[in-house]
């Protein structure tokens, strides 16, 4: 009898914790708007090699198609509150950059912080780390429809690293007095100036291990918060509210933050599905 209580009080707590753990979950994470997404997609096609025409054909047939479903994991949200927790990574819960405290393995940082903890936290690298080996699958079995799905969705996760709001505790500039930042940032500048955005990023090419890639690529985001948290400040001084005059002061001090990041995303993206189709040992692929 003391045992079966002791079962029903452990599974209670467990309960309880995973529950806290996703209510803690920062509430406006997901910093990159739908735009963003789209514009990255896009340009990620672009970056695959020229002369694999088998694969650059692919991705180019189905560009509305993957430009329609990287958005999915925004749009289940209101189904499933805890992909949130897959879509950021709050680094500076474990410690000053480089953050070294934290194993890059899954295993490895389960065992040290807890699962309930991790999730807490955001998962983002793995989770990138996880539709990578999706999607190579997919390609390796034939099975069409489920990589493109597998591809917009890995796209989605990858533009999310190379979000610095993406990376960190302060997601919506609530703990450094500048609610909505994150909106400001990742979605109203792109609606505003996204067709004036010198974009050029680099060729696609192949990743050793798409887990420690997209750790890389957290860590490089994470870098931009304390020169995006000041742009800010700077824009609103003298404001009331934020105005053209703001937003055009705002974009000429971040934007060059903005564009660098929105292109290394594109990069990313296009340089994981490359690795995808090599890892599955490039298969001739339909049009």
């Amino acid at each position: 009898m003391q045992g079966l209580a002791y079962q029903k009080c452990w599974r209670a707590g467990l309960v309880f914790g995973i529950l806290a753990a996703f209510l803690s979950l920062p509430q406006d994470s997901l910093a990159w708007g739908r735009n963003a997404h789209r514009l990255i997609i896009n340009k990620a096609v672009d970056t695959l090699p020229a002369d694999l025409r088998d694969l650059r054909a692919f991705f180019e047939f189905n560009r509305n198609i993957l430009a329609q479903h990287v958005t999915d994991p925004l749009d289940g949200l209101a189904k499933n509150p805890a992909e949130k927790r897959n879509n950021f990574i709050a680094l500076d819960k474990y410690g000053r950059f480089p953050f070294e405290g934290l194993p890059r393995s899954y295993k490895a940082a389960v065992t040290k912080f807890g699962k309930i903890k991790l999730d807490a936290n955001g998962l983002l690298p793995w989770q990138i780390g996880v539709y990578s080996e999706k999607l190579t699958e997919a390609l390796k079995a034939g099975r069409w429809d489920e990589a493109r799905l597998d591809a917009a969705i890995l796209a989605h996760y990858v533009a999310q690293a190379h979000d610095p709001f993406s990376t960190t505790d302060n997601s919506d500039g609530r703990l450094s007095g500048q609610p909505g930042i994150n909106d400001r940032f990742g979605g109203t500048l792109i609606d505003r100036y996204s067709s004036f955005f010198p974009m050029r990023p680099n060729d696609a090419s192949l990743i050793s291990d798409p887990t420690d890639h997209a750790f890389d690529a957290c860590l490089s985001a994470h870098r931009w918060l304390e020169s995006i948290l000041l742009a800010d400040r700077n824009a609103l001084r003298g404001e009331n509210s934020y105005t053209d005059t703001y937003y055009d002061h705002f974009y000429n001090e971040a934007g060059a933050i903005l564009i660098r990041q929105i292109s290394d995303a594109a990069t990313d993206v296009g340089s994981f599905w490359l690795t995808a189709w090599n890892n599955a040992g490039r298969p001739t692929l339909p049009h």
